[in-house]
This record gives C-alpha cells, structure tokens and sequence, in this order.
C-alpha cells in the first residue's frame, strides 16, 4: 500500500510511518519545513523499505495538495492517508485564550485535515482506500485550559463519522483515532504545553498509571489500514 502520514517526523507520527514501512507499505512523511522528515524517510530506506520527505504547511491548500500529488508522483497511487498533523500551543482557560492561538488550532487541526482529506478521496476511490484521522481523548472528554484544542479534535470525529457514511458507497473507509497520555514531548511538563496538574491528571487518568507508547498508537493505526478492518468504518478508537 502507499500511505501519507502528515505530521510524520516525530513521536506518534514517526512510530506510525516506521510501523507502516515494517508492514511493507511505501510512505510520504510530511511535516513543517525543520521537522525531521527526512530523517524519518532515510530510517525507513536502510530498513530496505520506500519513504520520500514532502515538506509542506497542509493547512495551505496548494501545499495540500502538492503533498497529495506527491504520493500519485512516487508511488503511482494512494491507499491509505493519515491525518495525523496538528498542534497543541498554550494553557489558558478559555476566557483567556488568546484569539490568534485559537485560530491556529482551527488551522492546524481542522483546516490541515479538510483539506489533505479533500485532495485524497479522488484517489482513494480508486483504490477502495481509507483515511484515518488523529484526534484525541480531549476530543472525547473535552481539555480544561485548553478547551480549542478538545474543541478541535472533536470536529475530526463528526468529520470523519460524515466522510465514512459519505464515501462509503465507493468503498472508501474513514476512522478516527483518539489516543489517551502517550510518551511524547507534549506530555511532559518539562517539553511540552502541559503544566504539572495538568500533567498529573494525565497519568492518574489511566488504568495502567502511565503514558501508552507511540509504538502501541501506531499498532492501532496498522490495524485500521489494514485489509484486516475492512468493514470498520465511521469508528472512533
């Protein structure tokens, strides 16, 4: 299969593409110009597998789309696109949150996924493919002190519960993916937007007491791509 994976050059987005190329799949690894894409592809080429760099803003539309041609460009198809890129800026309650930090959520989170989703369903009717977007239990159980962001992912869920019900008659299938505290830089108070009460409601919030891999994320995203979830569509995990 030949996957996008947007937000591709760190954490949960790395741990999907090297999961995906160890599945035999070829990958596009998309991030903001200075994310280590490239690193990412070249990791997957010495494993013996196909990955191409395509930096790009997919909030912008030409951007977006270029991305997608890329895809047509160095693999001949799509199969699979994930929607994984976004951002998570600042702690503030919400009569405080600052306007501008609230419309690069909408832009990152919502317009980025609109639009890669847009541009890839033509070619994913050809190939009865799938789309799978990265929301998040925020989008599920809402984010105090950072309530857009919740705000957001919850959107990509009615977006893709549409897009499934939408597509479905050509074989197309969309899921959405919301994974709880995972072992990335956002979830440390030291490196990412999280205070520590914030940080401490993370891990006392799950059933094990700790952050989940991005490893055990990606299985899920495999799954979901995969022949083996063909009948899994408009699901929220």
């Amino acid at each position: 299969k030949a996957a996008i994976v947007t937000g591709g050059g760190t954490g949960i987005g790395e741990a999907i593409c090297m999961k995906f190329a160890h599945e035999g799949a070829k990958i596009i690894v998309n991030g903001l110009a200075g994310d280590p894409i490239e690193d990412v592809a070249a990791a997957i080429r010495s494993r013996g597998r196909e990955a191409v760099a395509v930096a790009g803003d997919v909030s912008l539309e030409e951007q977006a789309k270029h991305c997608v041609e890329a895809a047509i460009e160095h693999f001949g198809k799509l199969d699979v696109l994930i929607n994984h890129a976004g951002i998570l800026l600042v702690n503030a309650e919400t009569d405080e949150f600052p306007l501008d930090q609230f419309d690069l959520h909408i832009r990152h989170n919502v317009r980025s996924a609109f639009l890669m989703t847009k541009f890839a369903l033509p070619y994913l009717r050809e190939t009865k493919g799938n789309v799978i977007c990265a929301s998040s239990e925020a989008g599920v159980n809402g984010q105090p002190r950072s309530t857009p962001y919740g705000g957001t992912k919850a959107f990509l869920q009615a977006f893709m519960m549409g897009v499934a019900v939408e597509q479905a008659q050509y074989g197309v299938r969309a899921n959405c993916i919301c994974p709880g505290p995972i072992d990335t830089p956002w979830t440390h108070k030291e490196t990412g937007p999280v205070d520590e009460k914030i940080e401490e409601v993370l891990l006392s919030s799950t059933p094990f007491g700790r952050r989940g891999t991005p490893e055990e994320v990606a299985n899920v995203y495999a799954f979901l791509a995969s022949d083996q979830a063909s009948f899994v569509t408009g699901a929220t995990w």
